[in-house]
């Protein structure tokens, strides 16, 4: 009798002593936080400087893998490689620092454009992102001991993306980012969670690695310096395009320059613009527009001189 009693207790104490899943422990940052603080400074300081939002659109993202690949499906149907295009495009949106156009899914928008009688007004991008999933997997690791067991299940992906200048074809930049999630959980004599298939990991690993990526296109595409257009003269009032949402405020002083002549290349066969030459500066006395896609400023000429005529051949730049 007593010998079923202290096994009974013994059961007891064990099951108290379950940990079902591996608890997480807070970590230390891996940088200061004078550090943390000055990173901050400097990201404020990047939103309020001139800067160009430059078009882009998302070509196409495919999934490359065996994973999700039936003959049921047709080429059209790839969740993954779409899942994937969509985080992308989603964490550009977030940054507010780009132009994001449709092109995935202008099908469906022509389609809305012909029932309502109305012409689309497509407009070009300055780079197209191409990319795809080229590795995804899922594993299970378990370990077993007296009375215990854990199982841990993994989830790893790796994407490959390029930019691409529509205008040419030309690739000018390439990144790859992977990431992976897992989750665990344990029992003691069999008493605590038992995990089924967690397919919330497939998305966690596919989003880590857009994460792993997206720093890197991002500073690839703010390489770009910041210009704009001359939209017209009224005798000593300059009309040009971008406002506040690209950095202009009041009292700002811009360059006025004459675009070099463009000559292409016998070696690369690209056109290669000779330097320009600055011919006024302007001024900034306000602002117009609702949104960054209507958005204007206004000033007057301080020193130098325009000809309307020939405003096609001028753009406006931050001054040196």
């Amino acid at each position: 009798m007593f010998r079923l009693f202290l096994s009974i207790a013994c059961l007891i104490l064990l099951a108290s002593c379950v940990t079902p899943a591996t608890q997480q422990q807070p970590k230390q940052a891996p940088v200061s936080q004078q550090a943390m603080v000055e990173a901050q400074k400097s990201f404020q300081l990047r939103n309020v400087t001139k800067k160009f939002k430059r078009k882009i659109a998302i070509g196409r993202f495919t999934n490359e893998t065996r994973y999700g690949k039936t003959f049921l499906r047709d080429g059209d149907q790839d969740p993954l490689g779409k899942q994937a295009s969509d985080m992308l495009s989603a964490r550009l949106v977030e940054t507010n620092g780009f132009l994001i156009f449709e092109r995935p899914d202008i099908s469906k928008l022509q389609k809305e454009a012909e029932l309502t009688g109305q012409s689309m007004n497509l407009i070009g991008v300055d780079a197209l992102i191409l990319g795809s999933v080229t590795e995804f997997g899922r594993s299970t690791e378990g370990q077993t001991g007296f009375l215990s067991s854990t199982k841990r299940q993994r989830a790893h992906s790796k994407v490959d993306i390029r930019l691409v200048d529509p205008k040419t074809g030309y690739v000018f930049f390439s990144a790859t980012g992977s990431g992976q999630a897992t989750s665990e959980v344990g029992d003691v004599a069999g008493f605590g969670n038992r995990a089924e298939y967690d397919s919330t990991l497939n998305d966690k690993a596919i989003g880590a690695s857009i994460n792993d990526v997206i720093n890197d296109l991002i500073a690839k595409l703010d390489e770009r310096p910041w210009k704009t257009d001359i939209l017209k003269v009224e005798g000593n009032r300059i009309f040009i395009s971008g406002g506040t949402r690209q950095g202009l405020k009041i009292g700002d002083l811009l360059s006025v320059q004459k675009a070099g002549e463009k000559i292409k290349s016998g070696q690369s066969g690209f056109e290669i613009t000779l330097p320009s030459t600055q011919v006024a500066t302007l001024r900034i006395e306000g602002t117009f527009g609702e949104n960054e896609t209507n958005e204007g400023s206004f000033g007057s000429i301080v020193s130098g001189s325009i000809n309307p005529s020939q405003i096609s051949s001028l753009f406006v730049s931050d001054t040196q």
